[in-house]
C-alpha cells in the first residue's frame, strides 16, 4: 500500500510546459516555491517547513532543521507549500516550468523509491515524498562532475515532477552498458546507476575541444534522464551575448544590422 498521496496529473504545453495535478477531497500535493500557476477553488495552499513527508514529521523539530538545510544545499528553500482540496469533488492545481524546457514525471514506486537528479531540478510531487541529498562517494565525481559532492535525491512511492531545459532524452542502460555524457547534460538517474567522471584525454580536445575537459559515465542497468539545454549553459550564452558584439553571418551586413538596431559600437 503507497504511504504517498496518489496523484492524476496532465502536463500541458511546448516550450514553457506546466504540470496540472488532479486533487480529491484531502489529497494534497507539495511544491517548491515560485513553482505556484492557478488552483481551483476548494485548495487550500499552506506553507509548511520542510517538504512535509513522514521521514521528517516523525523525527521533531531537529529532524525538521536538518532535512531543511539539507535542502539548502540542494538550492532549494527551507520552507515549501502545500496545496490540499478541502472541497468536495476533484480540483485541480498546475505549476509551471521556470525556464523553457520540460517537466518529467516520475512514479518513484517503479524505481524502488528512490531517483538521484541535478540540483534545483525538483518542481512538486505528491505529498510523502522526502527532497533529501545525495552525496557523491567518489573523490573525482565530487571534484569535477559539474554538481559537485551534493545531489539531489527524492523517496518515497509516489509521483514526482522534475524539470530540465530544452528536450528530454529517456534512456535505458543493460548491465554494463556505458554512456558518456557532457556533466551538465545529466537530468536524473535510477539508484542503480553508477556515475563516475572520465577526463576527456588528449591535449588538442583539452585546450581547443570546446566540450570541457571532463565526460560524466553512466553505466548501467538503470535509466537516465538527459537535458539538451542546461540552463548553466543558456546563462552562459546570454551573459556572452550581452557582453560582446553578436556572431551575424557575414560580417559586413552584421556590423550594419547592429548599427540599425542600436547595438553600434
Amino acid at each position: 500500500m503507497k504511504s504517498n498521496h496518489a496523484l492524476d496529473y496532465f502536463i500541458l504545453g511546448e516550450e514553457m510546459q506546466l504540470v496540472e495535478i488532479e486533487l480529491d477531497p484531502q489529497e494534497t500535493a507539495v511544491a517548491e516555491a515560485g513553482s505556484f500557476m492557478y488552483m481551483d477553488e476548494g485548495i487550500v495552499m499552506e506553507t509548511i517547513f520542510g517538504d512535509g513527508s513522514e521521514k521528517e514529521s516523525s523525527g521533531g523539530i531537529l529532524n525538521k532543521l536538518w532535512g531543511a538545510g539539507k535542502r539548502l544545499l540542494t538550492g532549494e528553500s527551507l520552507f515549501m507549500t502545500a496545496y490540499t482540496h478541502q472541497g468536495i469533488g476533484k480540483a485541480r492545481v498546475a505549476f509551471a516550468s521556470p525556464y523553457p524546457g520540460k517537466i518529467i514525471p516520475i512514479d518513484l514506486s517503479a524505481y524502488n523509491g528512490k531517483i538521484i537528479c541535478q540540483k534545483d531540478s525538483f518542481l512538486c510531487a505528491a505529498k510523502g515524498v522526502a527532497i533529501g541529498i545525495e552525496f557523491q562517494r567518489k573523490l573525482g565525481t565530487g571534484l569535477f562532475g559539474g554538481e559537485g559532492f551534493i545531489m539531489q535525491k527524492l523517496e518515497g512511492d509516489g509521483m514526482a515532477f522534475c524539470h530540465a531545459g530544452g528536450h528530454i532524452l529517456k534512456r535505458t542502460l543493460k548491465a554494463g552498458e556505458v554512456l558518456r555524457v557532457d556533466t551538465g547534460c545529466v537530468v536524473a538517474y535510477s539508484q542503480e546507476i553508477d556515475y563516475d567522471i572520465q577526463f576527456v584525454g588528449g591535449i588538442k580536445n583539452t585546450l581547443f575541444g570546446g566540450e570541457g575537459v571532463f565526460f560524466a559515465t553512466l553505466k548501467g542497468p538503470g535509466d537516465i534522464w538527459l537535458q539538451t539545454l542546461p540552463i548553466s549553459r543558456l546563462a552562459s550564452r546570454i551573459l556572452s551575448y550581452s557582453r560582446g558584439p553578436r556572431k551575424e553571418e557575414g560580417s559586413i551586413l552584421g556590423g550594419i544590422g547592429n548599427l540599425l538596431d542600436g547595438d553600434g559600437r
